[in-house]
């Protein structure tokens, strides 16, 4: 079984007051409508690939709120509420609990330090955990904890400099296989794996999504498409221009996971 065979995956649709997320750099305020859009693309590419997907009703209160993957961490056997570094985000994970307790028959929590789901990445052998702004050394030493406690291996890794989460800089291809920036590849972050560097210039395009047979990559970098191509991925191009206003990737869009009684 792939271990990018999800069959799962929860989504928050985008709510009015998206166009006052947070952003590091303000470009703008998305458009609303183009925001809808560009999510509702999102999900039914999902649906395609074979992913049940449930969605949750917006929340105005929490312009951030579609980026539900900062919330909490999902497994086939678990899930993880999280602590966001933004403190206006901290609702979202109480929004979060009823929909994980739902879908997971154990649901852990992270009490202490800060965690968002977009500085941690999974691999068929460990969990990786980005450090930055958003996620303290606290925060991620208190989620190693947590994963010990379901069985599995946590390791605390550097984010690079001025880099929002560690996922802005990397994602998985395939189980041995990450799509990383040079400037995070020259940490050394990932001792084992096969790196495939993003094109100068294209450093977005590492927030990718393996989806079962499918990379989905944003349509705003052709030559990081055509790259994956020639290494032999099947390449799903999306947009994601209004989304990226908002500090936005593919992959925090959605919390996925295999469920093996589902279907």
């Amino acid at each position: 079984m792939s271990y990018h065979a999800f069959n799962r995956a929860i989504v928050r649709t985008p709510s009015v007051s998206v166009v006052d997320g947070l952003r590091a750099v303000d470009v703008g305020a998305p458009i609303y409508e183009d925001v809808l859009a560009e999510h509702a693309a999102y999900v039914a590419a999902l649906e395609r690939a074979g992913v049940r997907v449930e969605t949750l009703p917006p929340l105005d209160a929490f312009p951030d709120a579609i980026f539900v993957e900062d919330t909490a961490l999902v497994f086939t056997h678990a899930a993880i509420l999280l602590r966001p570094g933004a403190a206006t985000r901290r609702g979202e994970t109480e929004e979060m609990r009823e929909t994980l307790d739902r879908n997971f028959e154990r649901v852990l929590h992270l009490r202490s330090g800060t965690a968002e789901g977009g500085d941690v990445l999974s691999t068929p052998s460990e969990v990786f955990i980005g450090t930055s702004a958003r996620t303290s050394v606290e925060g991620a030493a208190a989620l190693v904890a947590l994963l010990a406690e379901i069985g599995l291996r946590g390791t605390v890794v550097q984010s690079p400099p001025g880099v929002l989460h560690l996922k802005s800089d990397c994602s998985m291809l395939d189980e041995e296989t990450i799509l990383c920036t040079p400037r995070l590849a020259g940490a050394e972050p990932f001792p084992g794996f096969r790196l495939i560097l993003t094109p100068e210039r294209e450093e977005g395009a590492a927030n990718a999504l393996r989806i079962g047979d499918e990379v989905f990559i944003s349509a705003d970098f052709p030559r990081s498409a055509e790259l994956l191509g020639q290494a032999g991925y099947r390449v799903k191009p999306l947009k994601t221009r209004e989304i990226a206003k908002i500090d936005a990737g593919l992959s925090c869009m959605s919390l996925r996971w295999r469920n093996s009684s589902c279907y």
